[in-house]
């Protein structure tokens, strides 16, 4: 896989700008690094641009969070995780939040680009739904706010993709919500036969997306082997544990929640808590860029639209011997596949790829259709690639423009909002200098 010539670790606005104009004029591509959490790896290596020398603009050192508590906003670099900037949040205010995922690790300038949903969401909406402004560096080297860039672009930012190809994000200017001082959270572990867990998930899949907004609640499916199946309900809820107890009770009684599986705390305590640090962590901790845990994996994501029928849940449980947002109304729910395996594993990674694109093959009858949808921030190379940002496709002949050809997989993350986001990309980088193998290209010339 094709490495960056170097890698630049700007560490002030100023740096940032003239780093991508020396890039520009020396005609290296570049790549922009946030909290490195690409899952094709495009932010650290490049295939698009193995046949000219590139590097990566690493934003770690432009981390800084600024809370203000008067107009319940916060500047955020985009080089800040999601756990630097939940615990300056938290550092700040104890009644205040940001509605964005859970994993710490995760850079803060992806994560919101590409839309960023977490256990605030169906409260308070995605990440992007809650900027309200944003410093773009563009390909001239301009640190373009809100005003400068345009609405247009401004709206492309907020979900369009980190990988599209707007230019770099410097800093955004994001919107607090406020959160109860207790809060309650859960995760309920049932080790299952395949009939009680696709039971279990049916009774899910009806009862989640009709809790209160207040309550969030997920399913996560994991098995280590054919025989051993095992699915974890993560639950949480803005208020005391008294009142999710009763939600629970009363709507998903199957499941049997009990007191003691209900933890109160604080909100910056519940992000802990479904942070999947150690066990022994502690707030701080969230501020740790780099994760402990290193495997490989290879992932996927549909949305679903229609609530599955029981014996459709059933019939698409492919067994593990072989190895394993546009998006609103109409949503039940969204799925991410995932198959990890250790570095002593990696011979078998043929196997566990094989394994998880048949598993998505079978689910195809039971996910949103023309197109199968899917989520920017699980990026899915298999959907398609771009050979040079202007050419060839994966699965596309002929010789129309880069931006029909990127409708393949554009119109699979974004849906109806594909074209208006070409548009924006025509307005912000014409010559398409960010790029990447899944980028929005510009129209060509004259075509607007």
């Amino acid at each position: 896989m094709p490495k960056p010539l170097f890698i630049a670790l700007p560490g002030t606005p100023d740096q940032l700008s003239k780093t991508v104009l020396c890039a520009k004029a020396a005609s290296l591509g570049v790549r922009a690094r946030c909290g490195g959490h690409s899952y094709e790896g495009a932010s650290s290596v490049s295939v698009l641009l193995a046949s000219s020398p590139f590097i990566i603009i690493d934003l770690m050192n432009l981390d800084k969070v600024q809370v203000d508590l008067h107009s319940e906003t916060a500047w955020v670099e985009g080089g800040a995780t999601l756990g630097q900037t939940y615990k300056a949040i938290a550092d700040a205010s104890d009644v205040h939040a940001f509605s964005a995922g859970s994993c710490p690790t995760v850079g803060v300038g992806g994560h919101i680009s590409g839309g960023g949903f977490g256990l605030l969401s169906r409260k308070y909406g995605l990440a992007a739904d809650n900027v309200v402004d944003a410093i773009l560096v563009d390909a001239s080297g301009r640190l373009l706010n809100r005003s400068a860039m345009g609405e247009d672009v401004f709206w492309a930012l907020r979900g369009g993709g980190g990988s599209s190809g707007w230019g770099i994000i410097y800093a955004w200017k994001i919107k607090l919500q406020p959160v109860p001082p207790t809060v309650t959270s859960f995760i309920v572990s049932r080790q299952v036969t395949q009939s009680n867990l696709a039971n279990l998930v049916d009774t899910w899949q009806s009862v989640a997306p009709r809790l209160p907004d207040e309550f969030y609640l997920s399913a996560f499916i994991r098995s280590s082997c054919p025989q051993v199946l095992c699915v974890a309900f993560n639950g949480f809820y803005l208020g005391p544990r008294s009142e999710a107890l009763s939600i629970m009770t009363r709507q998903f009684p199957g499941l049997g929640v009990t007191l003691s599986d209900c933890m109160e705390s604080s909100w910056i305590e519940s992000v802990l808590f479904f942070s999947g640090l150690e066990k022994h962590s502690t707030v701080a901790d969230l501020s740790n860029r780099y994760s402990t845990d290193k495997h490989y994996f290879k992932a996927k994501s549909d949305y679903v639209k229609s609530p599955m029928s029981l014996a459709s849940i059933r019939s698409a449980m492919i067994p593990s011997d072989a190895i394993a947002f546009p998006h609103r109304a109409g949503n039940l729910f969204a799925i991410q596949y995932l198959v990890e395996w250790k570095a002593e594993d990696n011979a078998r990674r043929d196997d566990y790829i094989k394994w998880i694109r048949a598993f998505y093959d079978a689910m195809e009858g039971f996910v949103s259709s023309s197109p199968r949808a899917a989520y920017v921030n699980y990026l899915d190379f298999d959907l398609g690639v771009t050979d040079d940002g202007k050419e060839a496709v994966k699965g596309v002949v002929g010789e129309r423009d880069a931006a029909e050809k990127a409708r393949v997989w554009g119109e699979r993350y974004f849906l109806g909002n594909y074209d208006r986001l070409v548009r924006a990309k025509t307005q912000i980088d014409p010559e398409n200098y960010f790029r990447s193998e899944q980028g929005i290209p510009p129209l060509l010339s004259g075509s607007m």
